[in-house]
Parts: C-alpha cells; sequence; structure tokens
C-alpha cells in the first residue's frame, strides 16, 4: 500500500466536495427556518415537554445546552438543546426539539437499531481513535497483518455510520408524525420537514464518504 497516490487525491477531493456541498445545504435550511415564526408560538423546550407528554414519557428531562448542542444522551435519558432551539420559537426550534425527543422515544420503545448503535459505542470510541495509527504504523513496518488490522477498525467506524442513518431518519419521522397529529399547519410541517431532511443528509455524507475511504483502503491492500 503506497502512502499516497493518485487515487487517493481524488478520493479527498470527492469527499470535501460531498461534506461541504452537505453542510451548505443544511446552513440554508436551518438559516432559513430559524427567521420563520412557529404559529403556536412555543420554543422548542415547550414542544419538546408536550411531545414527551402526549407520548406518555415523563422521566425525560430538557435541558438547555451550549451553541450547536443538539442531542438525546441514554446515559442520563435528557434532552439537550441549543439555545437556539431551546429558547427559538421557530419552525427550526420546533424540528429540531422534536426530532431529539423522537430519540427519546426510541430509547423508551427498546428501538432496536438505537441498541445495537449503542452496543457498539464503545469499540467504536477506540477504533475511530486508534485506526489511522495502526495504519501509519503497518505502512511503515510493512506488515499485512497491521494494515488489515487497522481497515478492520476503519470498518467498525463505518458500521457505526451505517446503524446511525436509520436511527436518525426514524427520529425525524416521529418528529413529522407528532407534528401531524397535534394540527400543525401543513405549510409549517413542510419547513420542518425541509430542516429535518437537510439534517439527515449530513449523516447521509458521513456515511457515503466513509464508505469511500473503507472501498479504496480495501482496493489498495488488493493492490
Amino acid at each position: 500500500m503506497e502512502p499516497m497516490n493518485m487515487s487517493y487525491l481524488m478520493l479527498v477531493a470527492v469527499t470535501l466536495v460531498i461534506g461541504l456541498g452537505a453542510q451548505w445545504y443544511v446552513n440554508s435550511q436551518l438559516k432559513k427556518y430559524t427567521h420563520v415564526a412557529i404559529g403556536n408560538g412555543m420554543t422548542g423546550a415547550e414542544c419538546a415537554r408536550r411531545m414527551l407528554a402526549y407520548y406518555g414519557i415523563h422521566d425525560v428531562q430538557v435541558f438547555r445546552g451550549g451553541p450547536g448542542q443538539d442531542y438525546f444522551d441514554p446515559r442520563s435519558n435528557s434532552v439537550t438543546l441549543s439555545p437556539e432551539a431551546f429558547d427559538g420559537r421557530s419552525i427550526t426550534a420546533t424540528a429540531t426539539a422534536c426530532h431529539e425527543v423522537g430519540h427519546a422515544c426510541q430509547y423508551a420503545q427498546d428501538y432496536a437499531p438505537m441498541k445495537i448503535r449503542g452496543a457498539i459505542v464503545p469499540a467504536v470510541n477506540l477504533a475511530s481513535n486508534a485506526w489511522i495509527f495502526v495504519l501509519m504504523l503497518g505502512i511503515v513496518l510493512v506488515s499485512n497483518n497491521l494494515i488489515l488490522a487497522a481497515i478492520v477498525m476503519y470498518a467498525v467506524v463505518v458500521l457505526f455510520q451505517l446503524v446511525t442513518l436509520p436511527v436518525e431518519f426514524n427520529a425525524s419521522r416521529r418528529a413529522m408524525v407528532y407534528m401531524g397529529e397535534i394540527g400543525l399547519p401543513a405549510q409549517e410541517q413542510s419547513g420542518a420537514w425541509s430542516v429535518l431532511r437537510a439534517c439527515a443528509l449530513t449523516y447521509v455524507a458521513a456515511a457515503l464518504t466513509s464508505v469511500l475511504q473503507l472501498l479504496w483502503l480495501l482496493n489498495q491492500r488488493q493492490d
């Protein structure tokens, strides 16, 4: 395996275009609908709490986090929303809050892909930090065994990203179902879907670039 060649430069260029394109689209949709007020006038935090209550989930707390911190933490069984989502009264805030509560619903209902993703987190944490060092060591020492070990480790990372896709898609679907059930106007639902679809694209882009990287590594080993 050569440390650098034209195929790798092409791979870097392709993945860079994919990543930047996805990020541009996400930012444009988030910015657009951050300035569109939600008709019911509720903040993201209020929407999150009402959605939790709607589905009979009473043991999940909703916290105000820092900028960009929008996530569900199964360890503390809590939802954290960024200031924009927590205090915002926009379509973006509502979509974000409902999406994160979608993850809380998955956890409460033992959604299989979420359980699988959670089970491989320890292995992913190790592999994501170590695979590149093992790969470089294998190249320096001309060790096929180390190179194979690095590829296997990276494959674990790719698997995690692939399993993440149905988890994210399902959380967005749950958010949209809830917004439909509470009678959110069709125009606002359309805006929320645009936000969630854009955010999902980042996960698709990450998974695609990782798969391309894995295929490149496998091809290099065969060569």
